[in-house]
């Protein structure tokens, strides 16, 4: 009877023991505030029983945690900054085109004629006749212009633009003869020859001419050889300067503090330059150096800025751009002239032809002005969805933002083109 006591009394304990440890595992995994340490994830139950752990509902994934918006958008350093002292250097000539059929310039460009009979002068041909008396078609008098980049070197190949300056009517077939190309110092850096492409035809015929692009204006891939380097000085006093291409306070200190992290000495010195310290190991290969700086990603900081052009009407808005609350109330007015002509007819038995009166009409049409509650805006969708609700043209939304910024209800920079 004892023994019967005790294993009744046993079985109790285990079954109370066992629904007790259940009651537990399902009061952990329901909490939604209980520690990391005492939830019990599906491989450790795994793990401790051998078999895998059967619950009636998965448990669900955890959403990754949202970047913050310093970290998006980042881009390398070489997007954003130039080192100081790397530019490229505009050059320009005075040149002449041959081998044009027939649409040269005319006798009214007396410089093509002056320097056509300059050049057949140095070449050993005299003429003893005047200026006028040299008929040209197919020479034409042209600017050639080329940018020069930054480490190019002697030997080197650049492209030209040749553009007509007289009254040719146009380059097709035509070639540039040698023409130096000078800087603003005036020392020569490069010399232009070649064919010209020009991209566009201009055909006449009868009275009827056809005409593709513009045949005034021409290029010469590669036509100029570089004959002068360009001294380029990347550092002074172990110092190397980067220049913003769009000054702004808060990018230039975001590169500072981004080349910091990277273990170099960098300082914004404006809103428009940061300098990094060059160490003494690296100063033998400053190349290799600026590779490192330039690779650096900076999160810029972007200006709440909408761009205008009335000419086409375009409208581009800035991801920035935030809209306060308020009201608009915009309305359009049509003005319709018909040209009806009258015709009146002559008096009986006459034989004078009748008369047409002209006979015009003006109607104004004004639409009523519909009152819009705006609400304010967090994104830039929520501004475009809005504005496009009040089913505006262009040129009307041009005339509305410029309002609404005069208003206080746009916090940007409105940039009209």
């Amino acid at each position: 009877m004892k023994t019967s006591l005790f294993l009744v009394v046993g079985l109790g304990a285990c079954f109370a023991a066992s629904a007790l440890s259940a009651e537990e595992l399902d009061t952990a995994r329901t909490k939604t505030n209980a520690p990391k340490d005492k939830v019990l994830t599906p491989n450790k139950t795994a793990k401790n029983n051998d078999k895998p752990a059967e619950t009636g509902a998965k448990p669900k994934p955890i959403p990754p945690l949202e970047k913050l918006s310093y970290e998006q958008g980042q881009v390398r350093i070489k997007d954003l900054a130039d080192v100081q002292g790397v530019r490229g250097n505009q050059l320009f000539g005075y040149g002449l085109v041959v081998g044009l059929e027939g649409t040269g310039d005319g006798q009214l460009s007396l410089f093509t004629v002056q320097s056509t009979m300059n050049m057949l002068r140095k070449l050993g041909t005299t003429l003893n006749i005047t200026p006028q008396q040299l008929q040209l078609k197919n020479v034409a008098a042209v600017m050639v212009t080329a940018d020069l980049p930054a480490f190019a070197r002697k030997g080197a190949k650049i492209d030209v633009t040749v553009s007509s300056i007289g009254d040719a009517k146009s380059l097709q077939g035509g070639v540039l003869l040698q023409t130096p190309l000078l800087a603003a110092n005036g020392d020569v850096y490069a010399a232009a020859q070649g064919a010209i492409s020009i991209g566009g035809l201009n055909i006449s015929a009868g009275g009827a001419s056809v005409q593709k692009n513009f045949v005034n204006v021409g290029r010469i891939p590669k036509g100029a050889y570089v004959e002068a380097d360009v001294e380029t000085t990347l550092s002074e006093n172990g110092i190397v300067q980067l220049t913003l291409r769009d000054p702004d306070f808060t990018t230039a200190s975001r590169i500072a503090d981004e080349l910091r992290k990277h273990s170099y000495v960098a300082q914004a010195t404006d809103a428009g330059s940061v300098k990094i310290g060059v160490p003494q190991e690296q100063g033998r290969d400053l190349i290799h150096f600026l590779a490192e700086i330039e690779a650096v990603t900076v999160t810029p900081d972007i200006q709440a800025r909408i761009v205008i052009n009335e000419r086409t009407g375009t409208v581009v808005v800035g991801g920035n751009v935030r809209l306060g609350p308020g009201t608009i109330s915009h309305g359009s007015i049509s003005i319709k002239i018909d040209d009806t002509p009258i015709i009146v007819p002559p008096a009986p038995f006459s034989d004078a032809p009748g008369i047409v009166v002209p006979h015009k009409t003006v109607e104004i049409k004004e639409e009523k002005a519909k009152f819009a509650p705006i609400p304010a805006t967090k994104t830039v969708e929520q501004m475009v969805s809005t504005l496009s609700r009040l089913g505006l043209t262009p040129r009307d939304l041009i005339a509305v933002l410029q309002a609404m910024h005069r208003a206080g209800m746009i916090t940007a920079q409105l940039e009209v083109q």
